[in-house]
């Protein structure tokens, strides 16, 4: 099944490839060394690495604790950070610079797999979340690299794809050193799919351990005294096409019993911010884009954050947030991160990827859940009325991040065992 695999990828390289060039219209950076998508590189690097890989931004934002630990835990060591997005690269650079090295994940293939390997030499293999590549896989177990899976999370409809192909998926597991999940249905659905049981073990989320710095605060306090003047700030953070569209519908309304209120809308993907300023500009809202560095005014009806990395600091300069990829069907964000600053939450209902979490703090009553435009209005006046009541929610979403952090130690534990040997 794995030659099969292998020979269909080795036909879609150069559709994948074109793919990477359109997509290069809207976002120049997938243009950009894409070279080491192929393991091909023109400068030289550290081996013997320990090696992790995060996908995009959200993976990468949660290993930053856990490999700040390692570091610490073997400063002699070197370490590689591989992601697939441009995004998490940007992010990778901006919080560990030149701690550690960084390229592009390579392609699932044999041969580009063994060129990755002879490069970096890795002395482990931690791959976040869920990603299953078989070569990779394999050839780790070859060349006798311990590979882990960490933070591990698969949800009912994965589960279900993955066990429609037994014969690629249960050999690609068996060469795994070790799964470390988030939760116990996590584990079951891994071990259901071929995952040894003795090597599968729930250690929790690494997104509850996200550090919660001095900067990020003393940034937040400056950019609600110095941008938004004593404006209500409502943060929409991580929105996605057509989601936007459903904040901006109902702003008039909302501005009519909160005159103060400032939208501040954070699109997810870098590519979109123009387009969503255009969108505003069309529905005759008056914008201020975060790039440009100038204050908000009394006439500005939506700030765009058009820039990388702030948004924990951008969370904390804020009275209320929506998190998400919630009201359109992506699945969710990361609703641990304004938690963890102190801001009210709503979501919407589409929290497929952030299932569990999602459920928990509601039945805590530290977040809020809205279905439609009605229940956003409804929500955002009783916020905005209620004082007491956005204390209570925020102190029970902080409490809930607290009480379920601890993770990163438990997975630097179980790395360092594997490390010695």
């Amino acid at each position: 099944m794995r030659l099969l695999y292998t020979l269909l990828f080795h036909l879609l390289v150069p559709i994948v490839l074109l793919r990477l060039y359109w997509r290069g219209f809207k976002a120049p950076e997938y243009r950009k060394r894409w070279k080491e998508r192929l393991a091909i590189y023109h400068k030289q690097y550290p081996s013997n690495v320990i090696w992790i890989h995060a996908v995009s931004v959200g993976e990468a934002e949660a290993v930053f604790s856990l490999v700040k630990q390692l570091q610490k835990q073997c400063p002699a060591d070197n370490f590689l950070i591989t992601t697939t997005t441009p995004t998490g690269s940007a992010r990778v650079q901006a919080v560990l610079a030149d701690t550690v090295s960084h390229v592009y994940l390579p392609y699932d293939l044999p041969s580009v797999i063994c060129r990755f390997l002879t490069v970096f030499k890795p002395k482990i293999a931690i791959i976040m979340e869920k990603e299953i590549w078989p070569n990779l896989y394999a050839q780790c177990a070859k060349n006798n690299i311990p590979l882990m899976i960490i933070n591990a999370r698969l949800s009912a409809n994965s589960a279900k794809g993955y066990k429609k192909i037994p014969s690629l998926v249960k050999p690609a597991l068996s060469n795994v050193a070790w799964i470390a999940t988030q939760t116990a249905e996590d584990a079951q659905r891994f071990i259901e799919i071929g995952a040894r049981k003795e090597f599968t073990r729930t250690l929790g989320n690494l997104k509850f351990d996200l550090a919660v710095d001095e900067k990020s605060i003393q940034q937040a306090k400056e950019i609600k005294q110095n941008i938004f003047l004593g404006r209500f700030i409502w943060i929409i953070a991580s929105t996605h096409d057509a989601e936007e569209q459903v904040f901006f519908d109902i702003y008039p309304q909302l501005k009519q019993h909160i005159p103060e209120l400032l939208l501040m809308v954070v699109p997810r993907h870098p590519e979109r911010f123009n387009t969503v300023k255009q969108l505003a500009e069309k529905m005759q809202l008056k914008t201020c884009m975060r790039s440009s560095r100038v204050a908000c005014t009394e006439e500005t009806d939506v700030y765009i954050a058009d820039t990388m990395g702030e948004l924990k600091c951008l969370y904390g300069a804020a009275d209320i947030c929506f998190v998400g990829g919630s009201m359109v069907p992506v699945g969710g964000h990361n609703i641990l991160e304004p938690a963890a600053m102190h801001v009210p939450i709503m979501f919407g209902p589409y929290m497929v990827n952030f299932k569990e979490i999602a459920k928990n703090v509601l039945d805590l009553g530290a977040a809020i859940q809205c279905a439609d435009k009605q229940a956003l209005v409804d929500t955002v006046m009783h916020l905005y009325k209620d004082l007491q009541y956005r204390e209570e929610i925020t102190a029970k979403a902080n409490l809930f991040v607290k009480n379920n952090q601890g993770a990163a130690e438990r997975m630097g534990v179980l790395i360092m065992d594997i490390l010695r040997g």
